[in-house]
């Protein structure tokens, strides 16, 4: 089991900003932290998966997700994890170049195209799920039950707070946080 610091601060600050800058909001420091979290997250990947495989991180995202949800198209793929399209688009397209994929029209839309995992694809997710299992089973390792669940719904609330769209479609994220150019 791992230890922790039972005395660490909620929000860490350096307690230092540069002269002449307002301090860094206590909201500025939990996205730094979140980010890092995010970027952590990816090392077990890097280094155990992403070489030996030769595959990105979106390969390996999509790869996941396909092999979870088969039949799904990109933009659904898109749609669960944030990636925008463009970059779904490029790692489905690495996929299929090397053989992991399959993209076949769907016969009751002809608009859409389906994905699916070849059987290269199948035996990297049958490789790589219990791998994507360990991860996520030892960042949750020291959470009680009750905090798993009260993490889940925080996780869902904030990624509702930024997929919540106006009237007319905008993202109120990215409308509410457009910088100001008025310089």
């Amino acid at each position: 089991m791992r230890e922790t610091e039972p005395n660490s601060p909620a929000i860490p600050t350096d307690g230092e900003t540069p002269e002449g800058l307002p301090p860094v909001s206590p909201h500025a420091e939990i996205l730094h932290r979140l980010l890092k979290l995010s970027n952590r997250l990816m090392a077990p990947f890097s280094i155990n998966l992403e070489h030996q495989y030769k595959i990105s991180i979106n390969e390996f995202r999509m790869l996941m997700l396909i092999g979870r949800f088969p039949h799904s198209a990109s933009h659904e793929l898109a749609e669960r994890t944030g990636v925008n399209a463009m970059s779904v688009s490029r790692a489905v397209a690495a996929l299929e170049k090397h053989g992991r994929v399959r993209v076949e029209r769907d016969e009751t839309n002809r608009r859409r195209k389906r994905l699916s995992l070849t059987e290269e694809g199948e035996r990297l997710y049958t490789i790589m799920r219990p791998q994507t299992d360990r991860v996520a089973d030892y960042l949750l390792s020291q959470l009680k039950p009750h905090e798993v669940a009260m993490f889940d719904h925080i996780l869902s609330t904030l990624i509702d707070t930024l997929e919540e769209t106006d009237g007319e479609g905008r993202s109120l994220f990215l409308e509410g946080t457009r910088p100001d150019l008025t310089d």
